[in-house]
């Protein structure tokens, strides 16, 4: 699982991401000794706890365009979405973006000498969003760099990916506030079931197009006007709407491919005894059917768990945190998951604060968080 330290993010990663920018020539030697090097330092070295390898400031270049853009979906609910600072605002300086890179010295790879925020113009940052099947709202179409809006997880994954990979990149987010993985953002296929709750009350939860979220056995159920994994079908019917005008959100691009996934939800399902314990099964399908609904077998996938839930904790968090890490390459629960699925252990990482409060807005979780991630999809690309 990819913690703070991340177990097994071994230090040949410093090396692999640069060789993409040094001569062809170059490259097969420097490939061949660094295969001997890789044999010993896999073999007793790891990145210790709040290392990460080095990135360099964007060169301001735009990318080999006659390659596919890779598209790195980005799902989940409200701190997907992103709440962290850039500004010092009316909680002061401590947690904002700017005095974590101004004051502090981390994240020098977001401002230049001038001290003006880089721009990635090999990564394109999309952000697009709607209730249920509500009509789409573009938010976010630029290059990435800080905005004048929170931060999320995007900034710490565009910036990884985008040194790893010699390809154009897409970023599209798609998602809203205040989601269930086990009702609104339920996938198609997704079957009913039955749950006795702590007082002994036995309550019927839908599959996928049910309604409504959950009704006591034995009794009729009453549909609403939401149905499981409308939210879903929303998301996936906008992703869709943003890549069938590839060049508007990423001009000069006119062919893609599906690279990966990137999840970070679950706040919503640990308020539900029946949620939290089903999480691993509809975590499970989610990936199966992301990849199936876009027909990308081979896109990779990367979920981060909530911040505020430890390994020693119990209750619906931990089930959560729990199926998380089940999926996770390094697990042996589910082996057709190996090489492309990583679970992210986000509680090393959080700066304090919860999921429900939006880690006090502190922007050094979103960007540890985020960093972790890309740097575990960059490991799942290179690595397996």
């Amino acid at each position: 699982m990819y913690e703070a330290v991340y177990d097994r993010y071994h230090v040949e990663q410093g090396f692999l991401r640069y060789i993409g920018l040094l001569e062809s020539s170059m490259k097969i030697r420097l490939q061949m000794i660094l295969i001997v090097a890789l044999l010993h330092a896999c073999a007793c070295t790891c990145i210790m706890s709040g290392s990460r390898p080095s990135l360099q400031d964007p060169d301001g270049q735009s990318t080999d365009m006659t390659k596919p853009v890779k598209v790195y979906i980005l799902m989940g609910q409200s701190n997907m979405l992103g709440s962290g600072r850039i500004e010092p605002g009316r909680k002061g300086p401590e947690g904002s973006l700017s005095h974590a890179v101004r004051e502090k010295g981390l994240y020098s790879y977001l401002i230049d000498e001038d001290g003006a925020w880089t721009v990635r113009n090999d990564v394109r940052n999309v952000r697009v969003m709607g209730s249920g099947l509500r009509e789409m709202q573009v938010f976010v179409n630029d290059w990435l760099t800080i905005g004048q809006s929170n931060i999320g997880p995007e900034i710490g994954i565009g910036h990884y990916l985008g040194q790893a990979i010699n390809e154009p990149v897409l970023l599209l987010k798609s998602c809203i506030g205040n989601r269930a993985l086990g009702w609104d953002l339920l996938p198609p296929g997704s079957e009913g079931y039955e749950f006795t709750d702590s007082k002994g009350v036995t309550w019927v939860h839908p599959g996928y197009e049910g309604s409504p979220e959950r009704w006591q056995k034995g009794t009729d159920p009453k549909k609403i006007t939401w149905y499981a994994g409308m939210q879903y079908d929303g998301d996936i019917a906008r992703v869709k709407e943003v890549l069938s005008e590839l060049d508007t959100y990423y001009p000069g691009a006119e062919k893609y491919d599906i690279a990966g996934f990137f999840w970070w939800q679950g706040d919503r399902d640990s308020r539900s005894q029946a949620l939290s314990a089903h999480y691993k099964t509809n975590l499970v399908h989610l990936i199966k059917q992301l990849r199936k609904d876009f027909n990308a077998p081979e896109a990779k996938f990367v979920c981060a768990s909530l911040g505020q839930t430890s390994k020693d904790e119990t209750g619906n968090g931990r089930k959560i945190l729990d199926a998380m890490l089940a999926v996770d390459s390094r697990s042996s629960s589910y082996p057709e998951f190996k090489g492309n699925v990583a679970a992210v252990y986000s509680h090393p990482l959080s700066k304090g604060g919860s999921s429900g409060g939006h880690y006090n807005g502190n922007a050094e979780t979103y960007m540890n968080i985020g960093e972790a991630m890309g740097l575990a999809m960059v490991d799942l690309l290179t690595n397996w």
